[in-house]
């Protein structure tokens, strides 16, 4: 099958990425310089933070996908997407460093009327002001004018079985309307809908506005939680009832805290950027202040609900279910779960956990022992805390065996659990 597409950086979303396209027929490489991870391509393993199974991975070598390491490969397609990971630096700002090396590999081989798609989370401004000078200076070629230029915000929600790549429409902004119409033309083979921005710094905008909009209602639903707690009122009635307004509520729940790899991206950049303005975000930073006090409230609650039985902290045996920040994935950026047993560890507790998508856990660099059986590691515990409710979890069961249950997710049946 001849290569129409490229993709830059086989990770979070450019392995989705390429799966879309393979199975819409359209012949893929993935450039990879990393030798390890294109041994795993190569062998039917998805990298660890990729969003794929090793099954989906088998599915797209059959149909002749592969990973490269030779740049030379980048100058036989027609489109080149760079999903090049990028992370926070030590000064709150996006690390584009992996970014910059992926547009200048892919400048060296550049070929006139290439349409390039920037995937990678990427701050407001970078597809101009980084990316296509990169890729001009060493291509020689103009951007708008002799290949396409476009950002492409990854919309990807690990663990949703109702929206997926096809049906989740893609927000695409060109450098210029036709960079817009060629980005769009590759876009309409893998998903349903495509919605056209302005330019790429509304693109950009867009997947900011999005993370930050999760991030600050959840801090609301967060502080809902603690206050009504206190005032001894049932916080999941409440939700209950508030959803059956029929317009102006959209409804988020409460939780531990709040992880992936976007959440502690989005708002750390948005509120750097913004204060290197001369004025701070103060919403967005609240947001986040309210959501990094979840874990500590959560060992709180722990604590007291031991001391109700009876019971002390120190030496209590508590079991955490699920550490992953998403329910029935296997990923572990950002989740809570890590900071809510280093608390509760530092409160003298006897750790344990439970997750059946995880079979080893560290914190802070110490294993935590793993309940191979269920059940009898709940009915052995002090306490049992659900920090993230996959579907293999039968609550009603686990609520039936526990001694105690902490139910974080609002997720047991009522009168099951104790509820955050």
């Amino acid at each position: 099958m001849p290569v129409d597409l490229a993709v830059l950086g086989l990770a979070r979303s450019g392995l989705p990425l390429a799966h879309a396209a393979t199975a819409a027929g359209i012949g893929t490489i993935g450039y990879e310089p990393d030798e390890a991870a294109r041994t795993g391509l190569g062998a039917g393993r998805p990298p660890r933070d990729a969003l794929l199974t090793a099954a989906e991975v088998r599915r797209m070598l059959s149909r002749g996908f592969r990973a490269s390491a030779d740049p030379a490969v980048l100058g036989r397609v027609r489109t080149a997407a760079i999903c090049a990971p990028t992370g926070l630096g030590p000064d709150g700002a996006l690390d584009l460093a992996p970014v910059r090396t992926a547009a200048q590999t892919l400048a060296a081989h550049l070929r006139p009327r290439t349409t390039v798609i920037v995937e990678s989370d990427v701050s407001p401004g970078s597809t101009e002001e980084l990316v296509r000078p990169l890729l001009e200076r060493g291509s020689g070629l103009r951007a708008g004018r002799d290949f396409h230029l476009a950002y492409s915000p990854s919309r990807l929600d690990p663990g949703n079985r109702r929206h997926g790549y096809a049906n989740t429409p893609r927000v695409i902004g060109g450098l210029t309307p036709a960079c817009t119409e060629a980005a769009a033309a590759f876009y309409g083979r893998l998903t349903d809908k495509v919605v056209r921005a302005r330019g790429p710094r509304e693109a950009e905008t867009c997947k900011l506005l999005e993370t930050n909009y999760r991030q600050v209602n959840i801090a609301l639903m967060n502080e809902m939680a603690v206050f009504c707690h206190d005032l001894d009122i049932d916080l999941w009635d409440v939700i209950r009832c508030a959803e059956s307004k029929p317009f102006g509520f959209h409804s988020f729940r409460p939780g531990p805290g709040v992880g992936g790899p976007g959440v502690p991206i989005d708002p750390n950049y948005l509120s750097y950027r913004s204060r290197s303005l001369g004025y701070p975000l103060r919403m967005v930073e609240l947001a986040q202040e309210v959501n990094g006090r979840m874990p500590r409230y959560v060992a709180q609650r722990s604590a007291a609900l031991l001391n109700e039985h009876g019971k002390s902290a120190r030496g209590a045996r508590v079991l955490l279910l699920g550490v992953t920040y998403k329910p029935d994935v296997a990923h572990q950026e950002g989740a809570p779960a890590r900071e809510v047993a280093t608390r509760l560890r530092d409160l003298g507790a006897q750790l344990s956990y439970h997750d059946p998508y995880v079979p080893q856990w560290r914190v802070a660099g110490r294993p935590v022992p793993r309940a191979d059986s269920l059940y009898e590691a709940a009915a052995a515990a002090d306490l049992t805390v659900l920090l993230q409710q996959h579907r293999t979890y039968d609550l009603q069961g686990l609520a039936a065996k526990a001694q105690l249950l902490l139910d974080t997710r609002g997720a047991s049946p009522t009168g099951a659990a104790y509820r955050l």
